[in-house]
């Protein structure tokens, strides 16, 4: 993902000192290369276009197209780009946006510059990356789901949940019928 051993960043962010200070942290690192900046989203796009760096940091609240929307469009036209979210938003609803839009972190503007280093050095090295309070609030949040959820398939049977159990954990279709006390059935476009 890096070029001639440098990493190459675009920095996202309608605030143009918080540009300023992360070109300066940035410029701190030896293996980490500024290779573009954007003030919108719109911007984003073309510059991530233009210049195909590993890894953008962006911020979520931008003029015009939003942080989201270019994370998706930038993506879309480039997905072994990292987008590293940086912004000021941590509520539940704005972190899971951003992942769903294939943000593979998620740090706060709190950040120190060495968290923002070490978080861009593992973007660019295809690690999923996230602060601290965040990974905090992720990982409780898991820990706290359910291992399995009759609410993703609320149509199917408790037998049918057993199989489809048994069958996500890689058995085979006739064990985990047997298993069930039922037999395999053919389907109608199966010989017999």
């Amino acid at each position: 993902m890096t070029t001639q051993g440098s990493i190459r960043v675009v920095i996202v962010d309608d605030h143009r000192l918080v540009r300023q200070g992360l070109e300066a942290v940035l410029a701190s690192a030896a293996d980490i290369a500024l290779v573009g900046q954007a003030a919108d989203g719109r911007g984003a796009v073309d510059v991530v276009g233009d210049v195909e760096p590993d890894v953008v940091l962006m911020d979520l609240q931008l003029p015009g197209l939003s942080g989201l929307e270019a994370t998706r469009e930038i993506l879309a036209a480039r997905p072994d780009t990292a987008v590293l979210v940086l912004t000021m938003f941590e509520d539940d609803d704005t972190v899971h946006a951003a992942i769903t839009a294939g943000a593979v972190g998620y740090l706060l503007k709190g950040a120190d510059g060495e968290d923002i280093l070490a978080a861009v050095r593992s973007a660019a090295a295809g690690q999923a990356v996230f602060g601290a309070a965040i990974a905090h609030r992720l990982q409780t949040f898991f820990a706290s789901a359910p291992t399995r959820s009759a609410a993703s398939f609320p149509e199917l049977t408790d037998r049918e949940r057993a199989i489809l159990d048994k069958l996500a954990a890689g058995s085979r279709t006739s064990r985990s019928a047997a298993h069930c006390s039922s037999r395999p059935r053919r389907s109608p476009t199966t010989s017999p």
